[in-house]
């Protein structure tokens, strides 16, 4: 454990103390000694409501383990289940009408439907890129991807391949053909793009050109005559035409267009919780400098290429010349959300009066909002939000109450900070099925700061299954997708976010697009976000949101939500039918192949947050496709695994087995990593042990998380690391 500072009788590891000191207090005219009596305050106060929070979840979750004992196989009765849960407070009523009051929303939450990132914090040059997400070159994004396929010489090769370069062209201007058309004819015959009293002119063949709506034409950039670029808008994103005839592409192109550059990642989640592996107070300073300077504006990463190096930083907003004249400037930068820990674990950055270490989101609350205070005030006001409000969005959340007492925490931080009431926004995840079986009771808990609900299908999944883990052997894990409660799921978190007042003040999300080397893939489906009347989805990387910024130019998510309005196309029935399987269906191979590719993915997943502290990567699954991976991914497939154990559709000797057949497979997917440490044949490294563990005693650990053991197992690698080093 690190060296500790004690103040108002807590006990603060030094270089989290130096931090405050040094880094996060100056310029926010906070006095120290009173943000740490205000922080001794805060934990007294919340530290004991949060266990009793954790007490209730163990409470409900034996009696309903004792409910599925006590019925054993026989069929659920729905009526009966529903009456038991809510008898023992599981279910709450659900409240009237209402519509939240959330107020001061910048425009990306309330107004503007788009792509949203999900980035580790840990990680300077990913935060970097990701909030420089806002702007993308569709171009890029085309040529780079699968997207625009490999046949008849459209190979991707070393160099520029002028086949492939085309039919990137072809696609961008049939992109603007759709979006922004022309009054008459195609962007593919313009030969050049002018301004004339404020309107759009393309030359063609047969004569001049304007758009088909001259609204459409939002500013430009050089001279009217001949502009460097021009921008235009369409569902409330931008587009911008850039215009070089002496680039390489421009230079080839009738009209001078060397690129089209779409407004791509609108929101970013900067996330200190399922993407990161941080076990330790170095790790959380980490975290909370990144996003300190991200919120200064002087966030800046070395980058490494070719043989040089580079200094990755911010990106300036962006200035045009408006059509009546004026000076237009957009945003350079996504705007940034955090996502904080939840209310299970605790972190001995911090020990409380008695020794004891504090609840995580405590601390995350204190310390990413002294961050975020240089946003508010000072001289780097505004770098982020234009409106004065902090977007934190908080996971792991089981029903009304959590909500409630995340809220007071909230409202206690803001008091310590000198903030305003309600400067804090919430995003509530919906991925726990007490949250999802009593949202509208959730929103209720959050009507004045509530920001964003957004559905997380993988941790969803986990919690499906941990909390009927003694109801029965669940499906495969593929079949959970057709299962009837994920559609019931993700339709009433619609529904109950339009019925409560999100649109045009908040935002409805949908979860990760999970394969970031197959976009084309991703084109052609992630398009039923936004069409599920979704304000915004997520994606794995900048290209992936250049691409899926296509999709809200295809679908009107205001026009579609307004045609969901009203309406319940899913019953609380639905979403609590438990998706039990049938394993007299499954052959032994069945079985063998579920439990590979369960304990494949595990070890997969584990041995890099274990070993390297990775909390988020590309992780080869059984078949070599690169997934990406987290820890909600690894908290299905080490859930599933216990639950079929469990109910006797394989043995621990298979799955000892597994384990260390899967640990071959594994540690042969990373053999050409030069630092990585094999697991086979010896099974006795932490990231193996950790494994097996959260496999074998997956149906003990608290709703099934993870975080427990994979940060028992990181801390003690670091440690054995340390030694190691010291010993040297």
């Amino acid at each position: 454990m690190a060296n500790h500072v004690e103040t108002n009788g807590l006990s603060v590891a030094e270089d989290l103390y130096a931090f405050v000191r040094d880094e996060a207090l100056p310029g926010t005219g906070i006095d120290e000694q009173a943000f740490w009596a205000g922080a001794a305050a805060l934990i007294t106060e919340f530290s004991p409501r949060v266990q009793e929070l954790l007490g209730v979840r163990d409470r409900l979750q034996e009696q309903i383990d004792e409910y599925h004992r006590s019925h054993g196989a026989a069929p659920l009765d729905p009526e009966d289940y529903e009456a038991f849960l809510r008898s023992i407070g599981y279910l709450v009523q659900e409240p009237g009408d209402f519509a939240i009051t959330t107020d001061h929303v910048d425009a990306e939450i309330a107004s503007v439907s788009g792509p949203q990132l999900v980035v580790p914090l840990l990680n300077a040059r990913f935060a970097a890129n990701a909030a420089n997400a806002r702007w993308g070159s569709l171009y890029d994004a085309l040529y780079g991807t699968d997207v625009i396929d490999e046949t008849e010489g459209r190979e991707r090769t070393g160099g520029y391949n002028p086949v492939r370069g085309a039919a990137v062209v072809a696609h961008g201007r049939k992109f603007l053909d759709e979006h922004t058309p022309l009054a008459a004819g195609s962007h593919a015959d313009v030969t050049a793009y002018r301004i004339a009293d404020g309107t759009l002119v393309a030359e063609t063949p047969e004569g001049p050109q304007g758009l088909a709506d001259q609204g459409q034409l939002a500013g430009y950039q050089g001279a009217a005559d001949a502009p460097e670029s021009v921008l235009l808008v369409h569902h409330g994103l931008h587009v911008e035409l850039q215009i070089d005839r002496s680039h390489p592409i421009g230079s080839g192109d009738a009209a001078g267009v060397k690129d089209i550059v779409l407004e791509s990642a609108t929101t970013t989640i900067m996330d200190l919780e399922d993407s990161v592996a941080a076990v330790d107070a170095g790790d959380k300073v980490s975290g909370y400098r990144n996003w300190l300077q991200l919120m200064q504006g002087t966030l800046t990463a070395e980058v490494a290429k070719d043989g040089r190096t580079s200094t990755r930083r911010l990106n300036p907003d962006r200035v045009y010349t408006a059509p009546d004249g004026s000076e237009l400037t957009l945003p350079g930068r996504s705007l940034l959300l955090i996502r904080q820990v939840g209310h299970l674990m605790t972190s001995d950055s911090v020990l409380d009066p008695a020794g004891a270490p504090v609840p995580e989101e405590i601390l995350d609350a204190l310390f990413t909002g002294l961050g975020s205070v240089h946003d508010l005030r000072g001289p780097h006001a505004g770098h982020n939000s234009r409106t004065g409000s902090v977007y934190i969005v908080k996971p792991k959340m089981h029903g009304p109450d959590e909500v409630a007492v995340a809220c007071a925490l909230f409202a206690g931080a803001e008091t310590v900070l000198g903030l305003e009431p309600l400067t804090l926004k919430i995003g509530i995840m919906d991925e726990e099925r007490r949250t999802s079986a009593n949202l509208k009771a959730c929103i209720w808990e959050a009507r004045e700061r509530v920001a964003f609900i957004n559905t997380g299908f993988l941790d969803r999944t986990g919690d499906e299954i941990h909390t009927s883990m003694l109801a029965g052997p669940m499906v495969r894990k593929a079949d959970m997708r057709n299962s009837s409660w994920i559609k019931a799921y993700e339709d009433a978190n619609v529904d109950i976010g339009l019925e409560c007042g999100f649109s045009g003040r908040a935002q409805i999300g949908k979860g990760m697009w999970a394969a970031p080397d197959n976009l084309a893939d991703m084109l052609a489906q992630k398009g039923a976000h936004p069409l599920a009347g979704a304000d915004c989805a997520w994606v794995p990387s900048p290209t992936a949101a250049t691409l899926h910024a296509t999709h809200y130019h295809e679908v009107d998510v205001d026009a579609r939500q307004a045609e969901l309005a009203g309406k319940r196309r899913s019953t609380l029935r639905q979403l609590l039918t438990i998706p039990l399987g049938d394993p007299a269906g499954w052959t032994a191979e069945d079985r063998r192949n579920e439990l590979d590719n369960n304990i494949q993915s595990t070890l997969g997943y584990v041995v890099r947050w274990v070993n390297d502290g990775v909390g988020c990567s590309k992780v080869p699954d059984i078949h070599g496709t690169a997934l990406m991976e987290d820890r909600a991914t690894c908290r299905i497939s080490s859930q599933h695994v216990s639950n079929w154990l469990l109910h006797g559709v394989i043995t621990t000797d298979e799955v000892e087995a597994s384990l260390r057949r899967m640990a071959a497979v594994v540690d042969e997917q990373n053999a050409s990593d030069p630092g990585y440490q094999p697991m086979s044949p010896a099974f006795d490294s932490e990231a193996f042990l950790a494994a097996r563990e959260l496999v074998l005693e997956g149906a003990a650990q608290p709703s099934g998380y993870t975080e427990p053991i994979l940060h028992r197992r990181r801390a003690a690698h670091k440690h054995t690391d340390d030694l190691a080093r010291n010993a040297s």
